[in-house]
């Protein structure tokens, strides 16, 4: 909140609503003449957003993808007239929870992994027919397993045996393949990242929700991102970065600062969660959050 700054009569977009807990805390500090636009791909929690907007008539839900986000903006007049953006990235406690949308490998369940589980291939559907160089392909750039194709062949051999269906057989199958564990991580963790990230063409939604955002924004407008790995936060950099730097000219080019047309300027440094915080919120551990601010 503080990153975002809310004014009484704002209009901002929380584009990973989640349960509300963000839209939650941005409509308290919303006057009677503020507006808040929630979007979410996940029927669950478009289920919960419209459960809270029959409540409150400050908020409005946009059933979609964050990628999309320009475009259903657009659609409602909004285009350059928005505050402040908000994106939490990953997955959402109450998805991780559930064993039924197999995102996690401490329960077993079956394995869907999709966000949005009306569109898309499931994870089982992929894993069971993917080639052996996708799956490594997958894990190794979406999730950073250095074992991922050791991983990969054992996959391929276990399907050929029976279908992979559900979360616990695949993180005991990747178990067995991968040599060692790094400490307090289960050797399916990375896996399973690369696996979720490919099923739902995460990064590529991330970007196109950047540059959606950037869009949207007003002048002076901000946009608040928090992410939970490596991949995302260095896109993220990046997108700021490149930003703030302007027009791409060749480094001879004599042109001055004020031509290069920086279109953000980044807040303060990149911030992590703070001790109390991790302690009330262990999730929290890994989680980067970086500001830039829409400039003229």
């Amino acid at each position: 909140m503080e990153a975002l700054n809310p004014r009484e009569d704002g209009t901002y977009l929380d584009a990973t609503f989640g349960r509300g807990g963000h839209s939650a805390a941005i409509l308290e500090r919303l006057g009677p003449g503020g507006r808040l636009l929630v979007m979410d791909r996940d029927p669950e929690a478009i289920a919960a957003a419209r459960e809270m907007s029959a409540a409150e008539q400050r908020l409005e839900v946009i059933d979609g993808r964050f990628g999309e986000l320009r475009a259903a903006l657009a659609r409602r007049g909004l285009e350059g007239e928005i505050d402040g953006v908000l994106f939490d990235l990953g997955l959402s406690s109450p998805q991780l929870d559930d064993r039924g949308r197999g995102f996690s490998f401490s329960g077993d369940g079956p394995l869907d992994m999709r966000m949005d589980p009306r569109s898309g291939i499931s994870a089982a559907d992929w894993i069971n027919s993917a080639p052996e160089r996708e799956l490594a392909d997958a894990m190794y750039r979406y999730g950073e397993e250095r074992h991922s194709r050791r991983i990969a062949a054992r996959i391929v051999r276990e399907r050929q045996r029976e279908p992979i269906a559900t979360t616990g057989r695949l993180a005991l199958i990747v178990a067995a393949a991968a040599p060692g564990r790094e400490r307090r991580k289960h050797p399916a963790t990375r896996a399973f990242q690369g696996i979720r990230i490919r099923i739902n063409e995460e990064l590529d939604e991330l970007r196109g929700g950047l540059a959606g955002a950037l869009a949207v924004l007003r002048n002076g407008g901000r946009m608040a991102v928090i992410s939970f790995h490596s991949l995302e936060d260095r896109i993220v950099k990046r997108f700021i970065s490149a930003q703030a730097k302007g027009d791409d000219f060749p480094r001879d080019l004599p042109v001055t600062k004020a031509q290069l047309r920086a279109r953000m300027r980044p807040i303060g440094k990149s911030r992590r969660a703070t001790a109390v915080e991790v302690a009330r919120n262990p999730r929290a551990r890994s989680a980067v959050m970086r500001v830039a601010e829409k400039l003229q």
